[in-house]
């Protein structure tokens, strides 16, 4: 099988650049998604508690969540039978301890950088806080102050994924499963990759591995960039009385933990960011059990159960900056990885970004402090 574009990876990373090259190229290239699981998104994306909060991971990312928001509030017809997005605001809190954070305290942190940012936000004070849907549920020193991000919103992870999946009109790209790529070389100016699946041969392709991107790299002959996975752990809890369906996502201002409601249920995590390696990761109970007691710190709810818990990679480069565009060195070896936690709320923009740059055209954000052979990498 030969293809124009071969990308690597089918979680929302090389979902949403596969759907930006349908749509700008007019659906004349062919595409195909090499996945090494059974199903698309079984790693990080498929295990995202994503919400929509422009603030999140930071100045130089703030353009790429910003660039992605009309796409999430006005979809293309027919993408998504259902809203991507719904409300749910942000509600950063000082904790006990905010003095021992620099000289103004965490949450002061947090509003300098949503200053650099450009970032819409408001102080809330003592009162103001325990009026709050959150109110109830934290213990008095947790009530202090805090600063409310109100437009912020869940995301649909599963419509969004399967929007970009089923492609573009009558274009759509060859999603292949259980296709995990062994070996690939450039001869005569064309890719031939082995993959679980059979042999394939391309023009380009696009490393979109997520966790496993160095590791592509290697197989292509590319240096790698020094791509980090990190852990994240989820909790889901009950607890009583049962989370306001209006709660925000409650945030400690140092980065400790955070939580939102779900069904009823509440999502808990603490916010960590473990060193590991590119594997099916599973949470360790340790965390699992760190984090219900920081909850149970700074909440006078009751936590009934744990009802189940999980783990996912969240990959970064050293800058924190996602690693889009030519390999520089290798001929027709692309990079669309290093998207970290915020690969989802990012992925309209990126993937335009990544697809204008395949094309030789101008993507909605400019690449520069994205591309991959910026200095510091590796």
């Amino acid at each position: 099988m030969r293809f124009d574009v071969v990308i690597v990876g089918a979680g929302i990373a090389g979902a949403s650049l596969a759907w930006s090259l349908g749509r700008r190229s007019g659906g004349r290239l062919t595409v195909a998604i090499c996945e090494m699981e059974s199903q698309p998104g079984y790693h990080t994306t498929g295990r995202s508690a994503a919400f929509w909060v422009e603030s999140y991971g930071g100045p130089g990312i703030v353009p790429l969540s910003r660039a992605s928001r009309a796409f999430f509030m006005t979809p293309p017809h027919g993408f998504a039978a259902r809203p991507l997005l719904s409300v749910r605001p942000a509600l950063h809190l000082a904790p006990p301890d905010d003095a021992d954070f620099g000289a103004d305290g965490a949450l002061a942190a947090v509003a300098a950088e949503f200053d650099i940012g450009g970032v819409e936000y408001r102080w809330l004070d003592a009162d103001e806080v325990l009026a709050s849907p959150a109110g109830a549920m934290m213990r008095p020193e947790w009530r202090t102050r805090g600063i409310l991000e109100p437009d912020c919103h869940d995301i649909d992870v599963a419509a969004l994924h399967q929007g970009y999946l089923r492609g573009v009109g009558d274009w759509k790209p060859l999603v292949m499963a259980d296709a995990e790529v062994t070996a690939m070389a450039r001869v005569g100016g064309e890719w031939r990759l082995e993959t679980k699946a059979g042999p394939i041969e391309a023009g380009i392709v696009v490393n979109a591995a997520g966790a496993w991107a160095d590791g592509v790299a290697a197989l292509a002959g590319a240096r790698p960039r020094g791509l980090q996975p990190l852990r994240r752990t989820m909790a889901v809890l009950r607890i009583e009385p049962e989370p306001p369906a209006d709660l925000p996502v409650v945030m400690d201002a140092a980065g400790r933990f955070y939580f939102k409601p779900d069904g009823g249920r509440l999502w808990l995590s603490p916010h960590d960011e473990i060193p590991d390696v590119a594997h099916d990761v599973r949470p360790d109970e340790i965390d699992v059990a760190v984090v219900i007691d920081r909850f149970e710190q700074a909440c006078v709810s009751k936590v009934v159960r744990l009802e189940t818990s999980w783990a996912g990679l969240r990959t970064f480069a050293r800058d924190r900056l996602p690693v889009f565009g030519w390999d520089g060195a290798v001929e027709g070896f692309f990079w669309c990885a290093g998207q970290g936690g915020f690969g989802i709320q990012t992925a309209p923009a990126a993937g335009d970004l990544c697809a204008g740059l395949l094309l030789g055209e101008e993507g909605v954000v400019a690449a520069g402090d994205y591309l991959a052979g910026r200095g510091g990498l590796g």
